[in-house]
């Protein structure tokens, strides 16, 4: 633990050990702070669909010093095709390696969540104290102290309670408003798994257009498995909730939805019951006028989740991490300048990657006829013809934080 000459060590608990809250205890233990990480699962949740790093998000890696573990943990996916029924290509829109302009629709930093996860807590379990299997349930403050309140039924108190629990975070439903809503709905929903990989699966990730506002995208990150994504446009009462149901009805939900859709679909629902995870989730953007009650404060999904389309949910967590960290460095016996910094610096990044999200876009990516369909496939096809993307990627001068930088911190590596 780095402790600064003349800083005051503070005790925070950090409420989820994902890609924020682990990236946050890595900086604030690095500024001499006590951290205590609190996971509700039994164990280091090192799972889930693959992510990337664009922009601010590869900064801020590497001013942790990680970019190198980073790089040895990368899944090779050349591009995106797009195809039809029977597999072939219509259109292929591949990474943008040149080293100039802006990443497309595969970044250069393609890495599984579980590997990331796995790399951070390298990085911090020898500093921070990590606690598994316990939540947070409840909480209470005043102006010099939060105590939180935790499933076990223990308590314990702290200078700083950090909700990184994501897009669903009950610390942001403690410090809100009871009648705010923080979610902005696309109108998407997603679930994903792992089948078994096979000969025909390759390094370009395939995506298949269903009539009815239904996509497929299937994603091979190593060389035994292989990643199913289905995405489906859906307005219902049903959709919505059917991410709380049990795995067993969420599956069933998923299955019937996708009965018809042709292409692969009967392998990839047949592999559903044997991943080994599944997650079903409605796709929403978070977005509040604070991240900050008292001493309580947000941060990733949980404060502003940009949503899978933004391209920058993973990036955002760790810029959000750095700057909150920062903040809390410099003023740790001011915790209200701190996190009021904190809003101040970061709240524009991401509203510039919120405003990517374009939900009229999203639904031409996802018609409900089969004309919108070859619509979309025969304008995409036409567009990688005349190399528009590639070319468009190249001259592009920023990623989709825009100009927007990373402060330097003190405690930068």
């Amino acid at each position: 633990m780095a402790q600064t000459s003349g800083s005051r060590s503070l005790r925070v608990l950090v409420a989820g050990g994902g890609v924020a809250g682990q990236a946050l205890a890595f900086w604030l233990t690095r500024g001499g702070h006590q951290v205590t990480v609190v996971e509700r699962f039994p164990a280091l949740r090192a799972t889930g669909a693959q992510v990337d790093l664009r922009g601010q998000g590869i900064e801020a890696v590497r001013r942790m010093g990680l970019l190198d573990a980073v790089r040895d943990k990368l899944v090779e996916e050349k591009g995106v095709a797009f195809v039809d029924a029977r597999g072939r290509a219509r259109a292929t829109i591949m990474a943008n390696t040149s080293g100039q302009g802006r990443q497309t629709l595969t970044s250069e930093y393609e890495i599984m969540r579980g590997d990331l996860i796995r790399i951070l807590n390298d990085a911090t379990a020898h500093d921070a104290e990590y606690v598994f299997g316990k939540s947070v349930d409840g909480l209470d403050q005043d102006e010099h102290r939060v105590v939180a309140h935790f499933s076990d039924g223990s308590s314990g108190e702290f200078d700083l309670l950090v909700g990184a629990d994501g897009q669903g975070s009950r610390i942001r439903r403690a410090i809100l408003p009871q009648d705010s809503d923080p979610y902005r709905r696309l109108g998407i929903h997603t679930a994903y798994w792992f089948v078994p990989r096979v000969a025909s699966d390759t390094d370009i990730r395939d995506t298949y257009m269903v009539p009815g506002g239904r996509q497929i995208m299937r994603r091979s990150h190593n060389p035994t498995e292989t990643q199913v994504y289905l995405v489906l446009r859906e307005d219902s009462a049903e959709a919505s909730a059917i991410h709380r149901a049990p795995v067993d009805r969420q599956q069933a939900f998923w299955a019937s939805r996708f009965h018809d859709a042709g292409w692969q679909t009967r392998r990839f629902v047949d592999g559903m019951a044997a991943s080994p995870f599944f997650h079903s989730q409605e796709t929403v953007q978070v977005r509040t006028d604070t991240w900050s009650k008292g001493r309580v404060v947000l941060a990733g999904d949980a404060a502003h989740c940009a949503s899978p389309y933004s391209g920058m949910g993973t990036s955002a967590a760790l810029v959000g991490a750095h700057v909150l960290a920062d903040a809390i460095d410099r003023h740790p016996d001011d915790l209200p300048t701190a996190l009021a910094t904190y809003d101040a610096v970061l709240r524009p990044f991401v509203d510039r990657i919120q405003a990517e999200v374009n939900p009229r876009l999203l639904r031409l990516g996802l018609p409900r006829t089969r004309r919108g369909v070859d619509a979309f496939q025969a304008a995409t096809a036409l567009a990688c013809y005349l190399h528009i993307p590639d070319l468009l990627a190249r001259r592009s001068r920023t990623e989709r934080g825009g100009t927007w930088q990373l402060p330097r911190a003190r405690h930068d590596a």
